[in-house]
């Protein structure tokens, strides 16, 4: 990699972790019992919205109720995007005249974005209104995202009771999540990336003369409506001239700035970050990178301030932040490497041994390979999904990397809210396992780990994992899950795994090669988002609850520190082996044999 390589990536972290030090103490106010002061006059449009709703914002919840009130909320989402779709073609703001969208079509993508996955089977500016983009897609995207955040502030006031039923209210902790922190936020990036030239209108689509007339080959259409073909049983091909071009608007600019803070992903466009109007600069493309790991790791030091501990939640960043690291390193030198056939070709003309240019397939220029490389890192570490390069033509190890980084549970920085109560999670069975092995009663930040806590542990820690795999096992095995291949077998069997994978971990990219917009993908990737999502979200905050009502124990001699480099190492091998355990028998059949295909020149 080159000094200018090197550069970019340093800029990139420094940046993130300046940006999210003060955010995340900001945070920490948010959440805790009174606000800042400079906030105060907002505090007259939050108390109206409790009267709006007939929220009592002094009334504790314990885990059951704060549970089930995230369930609910969550429904009513599901159902209004999918009412929405089912309706657009006869609603206002619909300018192209989109059709109403199909019953399996509609349900994954509400599930999709009320889970916070943003998994996409269709094309945005060829399948959805304005309306729908903006009063179903965006307002999940914030209201999502705000309850990943509600959930993780129930889990921090846990490690603070003492003998106590109750996690706060849910609906306070979404409220303050939207008005304090997702919609300032979200208002200065959209501003920015309008300067930089991401659209945000209510025009119709435009069309405009092409400077050079196109000429291309498209397959012909019977009389019936049908693909023509020839004697030979394959389509006919008929010669076409383009002289003019569609270029579709509509209001991007305030979905693009929720879609990357809210690791949420869900692009305006079908190609997502990749297209000129989404993401039109390298300005731009730096700006929504450094959001999709912006409030991630900003609630790190949220959660040591508000265990009045700032060594905790610095000791999770790190372990985040080396993993983070090693993967992208992977992927970097993955994709620069490019494909050893060139070599064999003796089209390498480079001093380095290197395949010459790297692999450039399906990246945009403008961004070039390491901006692409941490991009596709950064989303996948979060569960953001957004994507300014073809995940699919990435080489066997460079996919690997962002693939594995999902499969570890997303708890590499992951969702906002959602990614670090996932790590704690994986923090309580560090810390239960170490306790075992000096023949201690396990503890973290003066709470007792129990056989409760690690039953919930492994429900949250298991449920997605099963779910990936037995949404792979049925699609490769049934004529349904396998129609949709257009690569079939070893880099086939990586895009069903890396599409299960997406959706099993709240997600939402995908390997472009799996036709997945049909109702077999559409059911059975939208039944795994709910298990994933829900049934993680259930378990940690019955873990909350419990851990509430426990009395707080102070440290002693026998304790483990859960602040040091040690304990870090802990974390990270805790991690790492869960994720080797359950996927690396997947990966060796996938994207592992595929490199050792390719390095073989096969």
């Amino acid at each position: 990699m080159s000094a200018n390589g090197y550069l970019r990536i340093a800029l990139y972290l420094v940046s993130l972790l300046l940006l999210a030090w003060p955010l995340g103490l900001y945070m920490a106010r948010i959440y805790g019992p009174g606000l800042p002061s400079f906030l105060r006059w907002v505090d007259p449009v939050e108390r109206g919205i409790y009267r709006l709703c007939g929220v009592r914002p002094g009334e504790e919840m314990p885990w059951t109720r704060y549970a089930g009130s995230v369930l609910i909320f969550n429904l009513l989402g599901i159902l209004v995007v999918y009412g929405l779709q089912r309706v657009q073609a006869w609603l206002p703001f619909n300018p192209q005249g989109m059709a109403n969208i199909s019953p399996d079509s509609a349900f994954n993508t509400a599930v999709s974005f009320a889970s916070n996955t943003n998994w996409q089977g269709y094309g945005g500016e060829i399948t959805l209104s304005y309306l729908t983009q903006m009063l179903g897609l965006t307002v999940q995207n914030f209201v999502s995202a705000a309850t990943g955040m509600a959930v993780l502030a129930a889990l921090m006031r846990a490690f603070t009771r003492r003998e106590s039923v109750g996690l706060g209210n849910f609906w306070v902790d979404m409220t303050r999540s939207v008005l304090y922190i997702l919609l300032p936020l979200s208002l200065i990036l959209s501003l920015l990336l309008v300067g930089q030239g991401v659209v945000q209108s209510f025009d119709p689509y435009r069309t405009v003369q092409l400077v050079q007339p196109v000429a291309y080959e498209q397959a012909a259409i019977g009389p019936d409506g049908q693909l023509l073909l020839g004697a030979s049983g394959q389509p006919v091909l008929e010669k076409k001239l383009a002289r003019e071009q569609v270029i579709a608007l509509g209001p991007a600019a305030s979905q693009v700035a929720i879609k990357q803070l809210g690791t949420n992903g869900g692009g305006f466009f079908n190609v997502n970050s990749a297209h000129p109007l989404e993401n039109p600069t390298p300005l731009s493309n730096l700006l929504e990178m450094l959001s999709i790991l912006l409030i991630p790791a900003a609630l790190c030091f949220t959660f040591g301030r508000f265990v009045k501990d700032d060594r905790q939640g610095v000791a999770i960043l790190a372990a985040m932040t080396m993993v983070f690291v090693a993967m992208l390193a992977l992927c970097v030198w993955a994709e620069e490497s490019g494909n050893p056939l060139f070599r064999r070709l003796g089209l390498d003309t480079t001093v380095s041994g290197q395949a010459p240019g790297g692999n450039m397939e399906g990246k945009e220029v403008r961004f070039g390979i390491v901006d692409s490389a941490i991009w596709a890192t950064a989303t996948t570490a979060a569960s953001n999904g957004s994507v300014n390069a073809m995940h699919d033509s990435f080489t066997p190890l460079g996919g690997l990397a962002p693939m594995w980084l999902m499969q570890l549970g997303e708890v590499i920085f992951g969702g906002v809210g959602s990614g670090l109560y996932g790590m704690i999670v994986f923090v309580l069975v560090g810390v239960f396992v170490s306790g075992l092995m000096i023949g201690r009663t396990p503890e973290y930040l003066g709470k007792k780990v129990e056989a409760f806590e690690m039953k919930m542990a492994a429900v949250a820690i298991l449920v997605p994992c099963l779910s990936v795999l037995l949404g792979t096992a049925v699609a490769v095995v049934t004529e349904a899950g396998r129609a949709g291949l257009a690569n079939p077998g070893i880099h086939g069997f990586s895009e069903i795994l890396y599409a299960f994978s997406s959706a099993g971990n709240n997600n939402g990219s995908a390997f472009a090669g799996l036709s997945a917009n049909t109702p077999f993908y559409n059911t059975l990737l939208g039944i795994v988002m709910l298990l994933a999502r829900y049934w993680v979200i259930i378990p940690v905050l019955a873990i909350a609850g419990s851990l509430a009502a426990k009395k707080s124990i102070p440290p002693s001699v026998g304790t483990l520190p859960t602040h040091t480099p040690l304990f870090v190492a802990v974390l990270i091998g805790t991690v790492l082996v869960v994720g080797a355990l359950t996927f690396l028998p997947a990966l060796a059949l996938g994207p592992i044999v595929e490199h050792v295909h390719m390095i073989g020149g096969r």
